[in-house]
Order: structure tokens, then C-alpha cells, then sequence
């Protein structure tokens, strides 16, 4: 593995012809949650089955925490108050109409990550996955529907529908785009019924969901990295 800053983000790079990115294979970027360490997911890496010579990106969160361990980032900060409160009165959020205030900065930062990374790497687009987990999966659908470019696919591991009202007529230009989306049946951070919703809103635009529930929580369990290996491969082998 090797570390640059690529966009303005502290990237880690891995896989490839050398284990540091190197050659000309499809490119995976996953993008981590919030309050987790920017090597989060580099783990990953080493458990997917996908073809050789991948590489594997994942870029570090912009934001630094004032609680938890000292190397927490963010893509944009949330109100954990808000979040405490409705667990403990057993309250069901919907966030589908949410649209974070720092969502639209983190968009623009990502996007501009985007272009330096194919540049950088050579990328071809169509060869290219993106998606992350928990908040990085929200933003990494997001910034699917706002750039030109036709990636291979999309992957949302225990992500949610958030700003429903932007992202509906921009779905469209996604139809027929693959997705592979898991979620936790007893997920307390992003409630099960969310990911349903984001599924449904998918399924509806067009789009072609791979769908994956789990007994567990706000995690990736065995189980869904065994599946996500073949999807990506088949995104990026498809021809």
C-alpha cells in the first residue's frame, strides 16, 4: 500500500500490478463512514475476489472529529444528539428528504477527486466502481448521479435515501446502471426500512440492484464480501 494526496485527500492505494496501484486494472473506489479512520476499509482489499490487478482507492474524509479517536474523519458532520435521542425513544427517523448542509461541499470535493484520479491512474470510467459505506455509501450516490461519467457501478453497504427530492430526476440518467446494496436487518444507526427505500427508489429509476439483507448491524459482514466480489467483477468485465 502507499498513501498520496490526490484531490486534496490523504488517499490510500492498493492492489494492482505491484500492491501499490500499479498497471492498467479496473479501479475500486470505496469511500469510509462516519467517525471511522481513513485506512477503514482497506482491509477489503484483500478479502474481495475480483480480478487481477485491481486497484483499490480509498480516500480519507476531509473533516477531522472533536470526539472519539483521534484519526475519526467525516465527510460532513451530523448531529449524533439527534441520533442518541431517537434511539433511545425507539424513534424511526426517515431521512429521505435530508439534505445534510455539508453534503453539497463534500459533492464538489469528490467530484473533484474524481477527475484527478482518472487522470492520475489512467481510469477508464467504464471500468471504474464506486461506493462506500454508511455515510461514505450516501455520498458516493450522491456524486453517482451528478457526474457525466458512466462507471461500471455502484456499491452501497449499509447506506440510506437521503435528499430524495434532488435525486429523483437526476436517476434517470442512471438506468440500467449495476448496484450492489446490502443493509443490516438490525441496523440501529440507519434503520433497515431506509435501505429499503433507497432500494425501491433505485429499482423504480431503472437501475439494476443486486439486493443483500443481513441478520446483523451496522456492518459488513462475511457474507455480503463473499457477493460483492462477483458483482464487481462482473461490472468491470462487462462488455
Amino acid at each position: 500500500m502507499r498513501e498520496e494526496h490526490i484531490g486534496g485527500l490523504r488517499t490510500r492505494i492498493t492492489g494492482g500490478t505491484d500492491g501499490k496501484g500499479g498497471g492498467h486494472g479496473p479501479l475500486i473506489i470505496l469511500l469510509h463512514g462516519f467517525g471511522a479512520p481513513g485506512d477503514d476499509l482497506v482491509p477489503l482489499a484483500d478479502v474481495l475476489t475480483v480480478p487481477v490487478g485491481t486497484r483499490f482507492v480509498f480516500p480519507e474524509g476531509p473533516l477531522s472529529l472533536s470526539f472519539g479517536p483521534s484519526d475519526a474523519r467525516a465527510w460532513w458532520l451530523i448531529d449524533m444528539a439527534r441520533i442518541a435521542a431517537d434511539q433511545a425513544a425507539g424513534r424511526v427517523r426517515d431521512r429521505s428528504q435530508d439534505i445534510p448542509k455539508g453534503l453539497a461541499p463534500a459533492r464538489e470535493t469528490m467530484l473533484a477527486f474524481l477527475k484527478e484520479v482518472e487522470h492520475t491512474f489512467g481510469a477508464d470510467p467504464g471500468k471504474t466502481v464506486l461506493g462506500g459505506f454508511s455515510q461514505g455509501a450516501m455520498l458516493s450516490c450522491d456524486v453517482m448521479l451528478r457526474t457525466a461519467q458512466s462507471y461500471a457501478g455502484l456499491v452501497q453497504l449499509s447506506g440510506t435515501l437521503l435528499a430524495a427530492q434532488e435525486w429523483a430526476p437526476l436517476l434517470q440518467k442512471r438506468k440500467g446502471l449495476p448496484v450492489f446494496q446490502c443493509h443490516g436487518t438490525r441496523d440501529e444507526i440507519l434503520p433497515y426500512a431506509g435501505a429499503e427505500k433507497l432500494r425501491d427508489t433505485l429499482i423504480h429509476a431503472g437501475l439494476s440492484v443486486e439486493w443483500h439483507s443481513f441478520r446483523g448491524g451496522h456492518e459488513i459482514p462475511r457474507s455480503v464480501l463473499q457477493r460483492m466480489g462477483p458483482f464487481i467483477t462482473k461490472a468491470v468485465t462487462h462488455t
